[in-house]
């Protein structure tokens, strides 16, 4: 009788332990909103590394540049590039960095010519990111490492990082873009690299979530993991 106390006792430990295990394992819906360009080119690889350490995961991804209120539209984490405004509601990380440059199409680049300084780019046609009032101001490193910049009204403006990528590939002017996003036009001659001793200092790529108190095993899982695997 005894026997089978202490037999009963270590088998409801170690189902204990067990369900305990199990709750600290990733699980449920991680639903993601992450910047076009940079989760086609980082997020996704990442992800297929990631979910085969995490089986009992699921992901929904939102690919937009948009700010996105991540409570009232139920995302766990957003992933965006560049400056990211102080916002008391949530934490922010940088978990990887980009280099960015100029750059544009062979063709566009015959019809139009190539640029032998910063200050030339303002007789260019640029594609700028943003809509509406956003600024075009173009702030780079000019000659003597002192920034200059860049006025002028843009040729075309898109609110995606991606979809000005593919403006420049179809030779609609140049662009101020992050390295992530080009590595395989550079390599294939689809786009060639401007200026590249005026590119600018590296992006940072942020993480955004909720406050700590709020933060699940699903999400602070896949941010140690990103921050291990882009470090």
């Amino acid at each position: 009788m005894h026997f089978r106390s202490l037999q009963l006792l270590e088998d409801l430990a170690e189902a204990g332990a067990s369900i305990r295990q199990n709750q600290l394992r990733p699980h449920g819906t991680l639903r993601l909103t992450v910047s076009e360009g940079y989760g086609k080119a980082k997020i996704i690889p990442y992800l297929a590394t990631y979910l085969e350490t995490a089986p009992d995961l699921a992901v929904e991804v939102s690919f937009t540049d948009r700010l996105v209120d991540l409570v009232e539209e139920g995302f766990d984490l957003a992933i965006r590039v560049g400056s990211v405004a102080p916002n008391g509601q949530y934490i922010t990380q940088v978990i990887d960095r980009a280099r960015l440059g100029i750059y544009a199409s062979p063709e566009y680049l015959l019809k139009q010519g190539i640029p032998a300084s910063v200050t030339d780019l303002a007789h260019h046609k640029r594609l700028v990111y943003g809509l509406g009032s956003t600024s075009t101001v173009w702030s780079l490193p000019g000659e003597d490492g002192q920034p200059v910049t860049i006025h002028g009204g843009a040729h075309a403006r898109f609110d995606s990082g991606d979809a000005i990528r593919v403006a420049a590939l179809a030779g609609l002017g140049i662009a101020l873009l992050p390295s992530f996003i080009i590595e395989k036009d550079i390599e294939h001659g689809n786009l060639v690299e401007i200026l590249p001793e005026t590119a600018m200092n590296e992006v940072a790529i942020h993480a955004i979530y909720p406050s700590r108190r709020h933060l699940s095993i699903r999400t602070r899982s896949f941010i140690e993991g990103l921050r291990r695997s882009f470090s």
